[in-house]
């Protein structure tokens, strides 16, 4: 019982708000049906009860008419009416109030022998009744009640259908808003809603998909702008630095030239991942996809990445039928997986792993793991997420996730138990 209580309670939760227009449209409509069914129904009913009093009392006025001539009743009817002297099955309310000097009447419309009754007192002592059935007035009032059901039942149903394209046509603008939004956060910064609605009407679907259109196109404007900045800046960069490395190789060498010498390189190095960022952001990179070996692909990249690196798995990737082969980028894969071990020993703590298991590459380090903020958003450029995670520029990550996506992975990152940080690249098979 509890279970089903919970289940009812959930249902309203669980609907769309297409079916909860429709069931709120109907529930509406049936209340008001229902309460004019039975105004419908009253007010017959008085209109049987008065009419059949009036008739029985009237019957009762001619039978005590001819009991006071003659005396005595010469016959067992008067039209449709029963009248009797002291009835045994006289009602014992009515026998009362004619006792006490009353003419009343008694209606009985809904037990097994509808009828209805008039009575009044006779010789001190007696009672003089009249007894009318009404078998038709109820067959009557049963069939104006299956006539209002029956239309109760229409005029809900319509009103459901109705309420249900209603709801239907709102909840496709909604749906078409929210789908929208989602391209929009995925990157697709040109989608819009366009126009919904009968044209020329301004309701409140039609406003929110303007707002929402307005929205994306000023975010639309704003991260252009931000590209467009960042990709200049770095290519402004570029020449001045190019001059500069050129000038720090001519200095003798020594501490202080080491020192400018590397941060050059640091520039340098900077300026290369703010242009890569901008490509990535703009679309302009197009991956060269080829079937690899996955383990002696990744084996040599973390050889060549200078991160000392303990590589698992690699001579294991077999699929039976030899070595797993993925289609991927060889390159753009060197640039994730770099970043990724770069990543790891900047931040994390020794040892580090490569582990390849089917078409995954996973690199782990046993460090304080990655921050709350950065698994719940994602990586932020210039942002390194948490002191314990040491400095940086935050755009390794950055740059992995956007590589990632250009040549159809996936990566996960996650913080493994008991500590340290793993990212996880799923690369698509041959």
């Amino acid at each position: 019982m509890k279970r089903f209580l919970l289940r009812c309670r959930r249902l309203p939760h669980t609907l769309g708000l297409r079916w909860k227009i429709a069931v709120l449209l109907a529930a509406g409509c049936s209340l008001v049906a229902l309460t004019i069914g039975v105004l419908i129904h009253e007010a017959r009913a008085d209109q049987v009860a008065d009419a059949a009093r009036k008739s029985a009392l009237a019957q009762l006025v001619r039978v005590r008419q001819v009991y006071e001539l003659t005396g005595q009743l010469d016959f067992d009817k008067v039209g449709e009416a029963d009248a009797r002297l002291d009835c045994p099955s006289l009602p014992e309310p009515l026998r009362q109030a004619a006792l006490s000097g009353q003419r009343t009447t008694y209606l009985d419309l809904h037990g097994r022998h509808p009828a209805v009754w008039a009575a009044r007192p006779v010789g001190g002592d007696q009672v003089l009744s009249v007894r009318q059935p009404l078998v038709e007035e109820r067959a009557e009032l049963w069939e104006l009640d299956q006539k209002l059901m029956a239309f109760g039942v229409i005029v809900v149903t319509l009103a459901a259908i109705g309420g249900a394209a209603l709801a239907s046509r709102l909840s496709k603008d909604l749906r078409s808003a929210a789908e929208t939004a989602r391209r929009i956060s995925t990157g697709e910064l040109d989608a819009r809603i366009g126009p919904s609605g009968v044209p020329g009407t301004r309701d409140e679907v039609a406003e929110l998909s303007a707002a929402v259109d307005t929205m994306a196109a000023s975010l639309q404007r704003r991260l252009v702008a931000e590209q467009r900045f960042t990709a200049d800046v770095a290519h402004e960069l570029r020449t001045p630095l190019t001059g500069l490395h050129t000038a720090a190789e001519l200095l003798p060498p020594g501490r202080p030239t080491e020192l400018v010498r590397d941060r050059v390189a640091a520039l340098r190095t900077l300026t290369e991942d703010l242009l890569e960022v901008a490509r990535l952001d703009g679309d302009r990179e197009v991956a060269q996809l080829d079937a690899h070996p996955l383990g002696p692909l990744v084996v040599a990249i973390t050889r060549r990445s200078g991160v000392e690196a303990r590589v698992l798995g690699a001579a294991a990737a077999d699929d039976g039928n030899g070595t797993v082969r993925v289609r991927t980028d060889a390159r753009r894969l060197e640039r994730i997986l770099t970043n990724l071990l770069a990543n790891a020993r900047r931040h994390g703590r020794d040892p580090i792993t490569v582990t390849v298991a089917g078409n995954t590459v996973t690199v782990r380090d046993h460090g304080p793991g990655f921050p709350r903020t950065l698994l719940r958003d994602g990586p932020q450029r210039f942002l390194t997420g948490a002191a314990e995670r040491g400095q940086g520029t935050g755009l390794g990550l950055t740059i992995a996730l956007g590589q990632a996506q250009v040549i159809g992975a996936r990566i996960t990152l996650t913080n493994p138990a008991p500590t340290g940080a793993s990212a996880t690249v799923t690369l698509p098979p041959a």
